[in-house]
């Protein structure tokens, strides 16, 4: 089977190139990729190459496939899988399979699997660590969508709290509690939002901060403070930019009392130190950002680490069952991740969109790997439109759906877009 894949070389070396698979054996399944996000994750390995942690030493000369946010249909199945997995299966993966211990992971670390492509050979050990996942619904895009959403469920699953007296960790946010997201109206903050909205354990307040009013206006408008009283959350977002006392302005929305679960989601020492400033007794710090310095660094209180029982935790990624409740999540409508997504493009736009990810603003860039098309703003389908009819119809469509992404809009777009 011939691919077009996106394969990594070398620190900032990425080629997109067409090859041969070989053949599967009876542990291994072949299938074909429909969509792809591209993840921070990926800049951060593309950018230390062999460094990182997941990447293989040889790459120069076994290049890995990146991408680990992808969804597809099983094409063939090995033997040994033939009563598990059927051709045809709509699946998403989750890529932190922890096999035996080693960190290897689709997207990363192998040769013949990662989102940036047309068809993959699935490894057995995704089937052994039972990482490769049924996807139920409708969209590609919502099951490349369930590895983000499964980092955020991870993260508030990690949080925990223990009851004055004990040394029993009561595992997750409180429930009914006050939670801060700090630079949160970023692609994975947005999904913190909705996560923390709409998921069954909620807090009854929530404060989202930012220093980009354009980016907390559209955030306000998708998640609005309406519907979170609905759910019973006291929702307010807050821009900390050029506010001489940031967090005397956080703590007074909170009575004085402090927050009990604050997440940050940007690898800022003053947003980190700023999150340790206004945790409440037993309140717990999750630093969600991942940073691409190992030296980065922040000061905390650890008076208060003594006195008022403060913790710090931190996650990268989720796990299978963090998967799997997204998928459940999104199967059910009750949460709709689609307000990640800010950029549409195809396999072609792959290497330059992830070398530069950190220089182009909006959220998440959504790829459909077997589309030959340029990364295109959401809110620019609009003027494209003026002199492209495909843009033009991709443009009414979103608009339908409050500008958002949309299971229509992607139907037109495998309809209509050219092949790469």
């Amino acid at each position: 089977m011939n691919t077009k894949a996106v394969r990594m070389y070398g620190k900032k070396d990425l080629r997109l190139e067409e090859f041969q698979l070989p053949p599967i054996g009876p542990g291994e399944i072949l299938a074909h990729v429909i969509s792809d996000s591209i993840c921070m994750s990926s800049y951060k390995a593309a950018e230390q190459g062999s460094d990182h942690k997941r990447v293989p030493n040889d790459i120069a000369v076994n290049p890995v496939m990146i991408g680990h946010e992808f969804c597809g249909e099983i094409v063939e199945v090995g033997s040994r899988w033939k009563d598990a997995f059927t051709p045809g299966m709509r699946f998403s993966i989750q890529p932190a399979l922890n096999y035996k211990g080693s960190l290897d992971a689709p997207g990363y670390s192998y040769h013949h699997i990662g989102g940036d492509a047309t068809y993959v050979v699935i490894p057995a050990e995704v089937m052994e660590m039972d990482c490769l996942l049924e996807y139920k619904g409708d969209a590609y895009f919502m099951g490349s969508l369930a590895e983000p959403v499964s980092c955020v469920a991870g993260a508030f699953h990690a949080n925990y709290h223990i009851k004055q007296g004990t040394y029993d960790h009561i595992m997750g946010i409180v429930e009914g509690g006050r939670m801060a997201i700090l630079a949160g109206v970023g692609p994975m903050g947005l999904g913190a939002i909705d996560y923390a909205i709409h998921n069954p354990r909620r807090p009854a307040l929530l404060v989202v901060t930012d220093i980009d009013q354009a980016r907390l206006d559209r955030a306000a408008s998708i998640y609005t403070v309406e519907d979170a009283r609905q759910n019973g959350v006291e929702l307010h977002y807050l821009n900390t930019g050029g506010d001489a006392d940031a967090v005397k302005e956080l703590m007074q929305l909170t009575g004085g009392e402090g927050y009990d679960d604050v997440f940050v989601f940007a690898p800022v020492r003053g947003v980190v130190e700023q999150g340790d400033h206004i945790l409440g007794r037993d309140g717990c710090l999750n630093f969600f950002a991942g940073p691409t310095n190992p030296e980065f660094a922040a000061e905390l209180n650890f008076y208060d680490v003594h006195y008022a029982a403060h913790h710090l935790v931190g996650t990268s990624g989720g796990n299978t069952d963090d998967m799997r409740e997204a998928l459940d999540l999104m199967g059910r409508g009750i949460i709709n991740p689609a307000a990640m997504i800010t950029h549409v493009g195809g396999l072609n736009a792959v290497v330059e969109t992830t070398l530069n990810l950190p220089k182009i603003p909006g959220g998440k860039k959504l790829i459909y790997t077997n589309k030959n098309l340029p990364l295109v703003a959401i809110d620019d389908f609009a003027s494209r439109g003026e002199s492209d009819p495909f843009y033009r119809a991709l443009g009414e469509i979103c608009g339908r759906h409050n500008g958002l992404w949309n299971a229509e809009a992607e139907t037109y777009l495998l309809e209509h877009a050219p092949n790469v």
